[in-house]
């Protein structure tokens, strides 16, 4: 056909049909580029916590909560959010401290719960960093609240001291736990090797199942009081606590000083007497590599009167995370955007 011929009548119907459904989608895609530039507005902020059945999941889920503002929520001042406008906050599930840190630094979380010695000794590259090297990028926010070193027994298993565990089925949980650096610690200082004892490497859920069914006599846990797998074991008169005390104890303090003296008072769990331990500080680290304004927002949310409603009623553990404790025990650098809101609070010069 010349060029010149005019196209017949069917594909004439087809250019016209075309640029009907074109012009039909001109408004989807308009909205679809609206709805895309709002997604574009959402910043997500990833907070690695540790075991469900630990203290830093439920926490790290009220933060999480306290901290968000999708875009769309109801301003803070007429009942809504008062967290970071188009942050959303996710508390992730993860192996505790340990892995926390090191996610952190790799690039792979933004944010993360640990233990103070934890973060202590991985900026340092120190104890479990010896080998990779000091994890440089870790930053602090606050420091939360004090986390019990549980010894946890059957109550007919005989355990009534440290020392007693020598020969015994023990989990001192998973390789690269705060959990498990903490108890070999501990265990050290009483002069108990791993191979004095069977040692087991269970997750504290894992743990409380393991020795429900009475396939260990005992486990080392790190959390905050109540901790969910010693209080379920405690409703079921399984166990009892062990104290962590003596001159053994004196020593650890002198060469640990990130361990603090603890007593739990008696009913912290249904039917268990008080009981002397030790203590670490929960704290919230962040990679140096999220912008200060970020930081700066997510502190300011973290500390709002609204969040401490959520802490309050939310967990037990939430009474005890105050601003006049968010700069106790820090062992690593505060990031720049945390520093602002301290030093524009008073707490810092």
């Amino acid at each position: 056909m010349p060029q010149s011929e005019a196209p017949a009548p069917a594909a004439r119907r087809f250019r016209i049909r075309g640029l009907s459904a074109g012009l039909l989608l001109l408004p989807i895609l308009a909205l679809a580029g609206a709805t895309l530039a709002g997604a574009q507005d959402i910043r997500f902020f990833r907070i690695g916590t540790g075991s469900t059945a630990g203290t830093y999941f439920p926490i790290g889920g009220i933060i999480a909560s306290a901290i968000s503002s999708p875009p769309g929520s109801r301003d803070c001042t007429g009942g809504g959010s008062c967290g970071v406008t188009g942050l959303v906050a996710v508390a992730q599930s993860t192996r505790g401290s340990v892995d926390n840190v090191r996610q952190i630094e790799e690039g792979s979380m933004e944010s993360g719960f640990s233990q103070s010695d934890v973060a202590y000794w991985a900026y340092r590259g120190e104890e479990l960093f010896l080998e990779g090297g000091p994890l440089k990028s870790l930053r602090a926010i606050a420091n939360l609240y004090p986390e019990t070193i549980h010894l946890v027994v059957r109550s007919d298993s005989g355990i009534k001291s440290v020392a007693d565990l020598r020969g015994r089925k023990i989990s001192v949980d998973r390789p690269g736990s705060g959990t498990r650096v903490d108890a070999l610690l501990v265990l050290s200082a009483f002069g108990i090797v791993p191979a004095d004892f069977e040692d087991y490497a269970l997750a504290s859920g894992a743990a409380g199942d393991a020795l429900r069914e009475g396939e260990i006599d005992g486990f080392f846990f790190v959390a905050g009081t109540p901790a969910t797998a010693v209080l379920e074991l405690a409703e079921e008169a399984l166990v009892d606590l062990v104290p962590i005390a003596g001159p053994e104890v004196d020593k650890l303090l002198a060469d640990s000083p990130f361990f603090a003296r603890q007593a739990l008072p008696a009913g912290t769990y249904p039917g268990l007497q008080a009981v002397d331990t030790l203590s670490v500080g929960a704290q919230w680290v962040v990679s140096e590599k999220v912008p200060e304004e970020t930081v700066y927002a997510i502190t300011q949310a973290l500390w709002h009167p609204t969040t401490r409603q959520l802490l309050d009623k939310g967990h037990p553990k939430g009474a005890q995370i105050v601003l006049e404790k968010a700069l106790d025990g820090l062992g690593i650098p505060l990031h720049p955007g945390a520093a602002k809101y301290y030093r524009e609070v008073g707490m810092m010069k």
